[in-house]
């Protein structure tokens, strides 16, 4: 396989260093992950499907280690599994001569991401294109120190606006394009998670992303070979 397909699965969940300790499933020709950051505040569901190995489960419990030993291998790879016994203890993967082995971790110490008990009714929706997505992470790159971004209706135009605050602020207003709209009061939510879930998916040219007035927004990605969904919990607010 490519490694870059492998590599692509990884930055999906990793997101820049916010989900290190995972369970990795093979299903059905595909490879899946449902992982949730330590912090609790985003849950996600990567799957990659045309990826033909045995159904297992694995535990990756350091996947900056397993980034950086990617790293050194070439694009053509063959990836199998070391077991003793029924325990999958070890990915051997390898390109040409040249070969990694990263040991993996037991399920039980993985952290869990439990199924969410009510997905509430979504009735804002933004449309997501290229424009959008170079913008977000270009005003978030010049706005290093501002943590949030909010969704809200200024002079009748909405719009996501990085590092708003009641107070005055340096800030970027970002228009946005909209297929419904229910926002009432400014919603505010993690602008670094934000900016690393649109550089992971910068590839895809078109999603939705839907906002819940109870405090949750939506996003999902279909590009290539990739299915990414995540779920964004809303900060307290802003000064």
């Amino acid at each position: 396989m490519e490694k870059t397909r492998l590599s692509r699965f990884v930055q999906k969940y990793n997101l820049n260093g916010n989900a290190e300790q995972v369970k990795w499933t093979f299903r059905d020709n595909k490879l899946i992950t449902d992982f949730v950051t330590e912090d609790k505040s985003l849950k996600g569901l990567i799957i990659m499907n045309n990826m033909q190995f045995d159904d297992m489960d694995i535990g990756v419990y350091d996947t900056a280690q397993l980034q950086r030993l990617l790293g050194v291998l070439g694009e053509d790879i063959s990836v199998d599994v070391n077991k003793m016994g029924d325990k999958a203890v070890a990915l051997n993967i390898k390109n040409g001569s040249v070969s990694i082995d990263f040991n993996l971790s037991d399920l039980s110490i993985i952290p869990s991401s439990q199924q969410m008990k009510r997905i509430p009714d979504f009735n804002t929706q933004i449309k997501i294109d290229s424009k959008f997505i170079e913008t977000f992470i270009k005003g978030k790159v010049a706005l290093p120190d501002s943590t949030t971004f909010s969704i809200l209706s200024k002079r009748e135009v909405n719009m996501i606006v990085v590092g708003y605050a009641i107070t005055n602020t340096n800030r970027v207003n970002i228009p946005v394009e909209t297929l419904t709209w229910d926002i009432e009061e400014p919603i505010t939510f993690n602008a670094e998670l934000f900016k690393e879930i649109l550089v992971a998916n910068k590839e895809c040219k078109s999603a939705i992303l839907e906002i819940s007035t109870a405090g949750l927004a939506r996003i999902n990605f279909k590009v290539d070979d990739y299915d990414s969904t995540y779920y964004i919990v809303a900060t307290q607010g802003v000064d």
